[in-house]
């Protein structure tokens, strides 16, 4: 696109906002938050002024603001979440992103946009290795994934029992069954509610250690159920990071047509590589998965994947029509078939980047590397006195806790108070099956065997002088912040 004359706004507040984020991704900053919510409102919640300020202004005030209160998931030694830490080939297609301004609803309205999707829709489905006939929705993150892969299998269940969803709506219809482990990820229900569905909808399976449905409780939940049927299956327990037995649930699912989805936010990644690829064997039978791109793949946030099989009962699913949104012979993918929205962000960018960026062999490598390390680091903490691994580890989620349950909320709390004290290790506490845990997500990309051979010892030191001197937590305020990751 051609400009005559210069444009000082260039110079006066975008190359400021680069010059920021080069130096907030070369140097090193406390990884929790460092300021409390009352600090963070005085700096944010400004009266609206009569009259604007300059853009320099604006974006000084805003780093200014914003400095205390962000979190360093983009720093190796960040455990916290499965949160992933923004690859900076896509930062800067992010950034190109921005300043094209693209909006990613037709063809037409960013022939670039649709057809970086359809290259990516491709690549994944090989790098996964899906049926290739699949569609792919490029939206915001894993819940909403999860929200059009379930609106197609809602509509697909209705239409086998001989109701017609897209006439007669959710209203009078025929009650659907959804069969899926209670410690399924929080988003599913999310999604399934956002949809019309109940708890008389849910059949609720009830959850071994890792957290995964049992075959035999599924198997004989579906025999006594004659209707429309929909079972989510995991691919990456959120805490224990295992996987249900998905080529057994996808032959269930067959005997007794139902839609079968897989919530595999992170783990489905596990297909990427050669060696964690048997963990999610029997995954391409299913009719849809919601996958993350955020995390295992690095990509900015706004990278979520919503993949299904039946490419048209994708589509009517996310149906839009009007007189505007005409086609011309010629024209290639229609993002906004395959998503809840129209006007919307290009997506496709950022995830083109990546991808041609690290290669088939770079994402294998990313997988491996993160799940060596995990492996690496929970033999490290078998072997300290008094504390335990509570999970197999054969991805990259470690759930710790202490060998003894007594009095194990304040010991494990005052472990990760510790540990975080010093701002330069992020790790967060959970509640899971009655028991305060440590839950360590080996994830971020540069994450390797250094920061966990560290983080093994910093854990060591702190709960032997945990154990030894009983002593008070060391509270540090401006860390007690929480955030809630998408799927995380």
């Amino acid at each position: 696109m051609a400009h005559d004359g210069s444009n000082p706004a260039i110079e006066d507040y975008l190359d400021r906002a680069a010059r920021h984020a080069r130096a907030y991704r070369a140097g090193r900053q406390p990884i929790g938050p460092t300021a409390a919510v009352a600090s963070l409102r005085e700096r944010f919640c400004l009266p609206l002024s009569d009259h604007g300020r300059s853009g320099a202004e604006v974006i000084d005030a805003l780093i200014s603001a914003a400095e205390a209160g962000l979190v360093g998931n983009t720093d190796p030694n960040f455990f916290a979440w499965v949160m992933g830490g923004s690859n900076l080939v896509g930062v800067a297609a992010d950034w190109l992103t921005s300043a094209w301004g693209q909006n990613a609803a037709i063809f037409q309205s960013s022939p670039a946009a649709a057809v970086a999707e359809e290259a990516v829709e491709s690549w994944l489905l090989e790098l996964l290795d899906l049926p290739r006939e699949s569609s792919v929705g490029f939206v915001g993150g894993a819940t909403t994934a999860a929200f059009v892969c379930l609106a197609a299998a809602r509509a697909e269940v209705l239409r086998r029992v001989g109701y017609d969803f897209d006439r007669r709506g959710l209203q009078d219809a025929p009650l659907v069954a959804v069969f899926l482990s209670e410690d399924a990820h929080v988003t599913n229900f999310a999604a399934l509610r956002n949809l019309g569905f109940g708890d008389e909808n849910f059949h609720r399976m009830p959850s071994d250690g890792a957290g995964l449905m049992r075959l035999e409780d599924l198997a004989e939940a579906l025999a006594h159920f004659d209707g429309p049927k929909i079972i989510i299956a995991q691919a990456g327990h959120i805490n224990s990071g295992a996987f249900e037995p998905l080529q057994e649930i996808a032959g269930l699912a067959r005997r007794h047509d139902a839609w079968l989805h897989i919530d595999g936010a992170f783990g489905l990644w596990a297909r990427a590589s050669p060696t964690r690829k048997p963990l999610a064997f029997g995954a391409e039978s299913a009719d849809s998965w919601s996958v993350d791109g955020h995390k295992w793949l690095q990509i900015p946030y706004g990278s979520g994947f919503a993949i299904v099989h039946d490419r048209d009962a994708h589509r009517r699913a996310m149906q839009k029509t009007a007189g505007y949104l005409n086609a011309a012979e010629g024209d290639g993918r229609c993002p906004s078939d395959y998503t809840p929205d129209l006007s919307r962000r290009a997506h496709g960018f950022a995830a083109w980047a990546v991808l041609r960026s690290l290669g088939r062999d770079g994402v294998s490598a990313l997988v491996d590397r993160h799940c060596d390390a995990a492996a690496l680091l929970a033999e490290r903490i078998r072997r300290i006195d008094g504390l335990t691994v509570l999970n197999p580890v054969r991805l990259n989620q470690i759930v710790v806790a202490a060998r003894d349950p007594a009095d194990e909320e304040p010991r494990i709390s005052r472990l990760a108070e510790r540990l975080n004290a010093r701002g330069d290790i992020f790790v967060r506490t959970a509640l899971w099956k009655g028991r305060t845990i440590l839950r360590l997500s080996v994830i971020s990309q540069d994450c390797g065997t250094e920061q966990v051979e560290r983080l093994g010892r910093e854990i060591e030191r702190h709960w032997d002088l945990i154990s030894a001197t009983g002593s008070p937590p060391q509270r540090v305020s401006a860390r007690c912040c929480d955030v809630a990751g998408d799927g995380g």
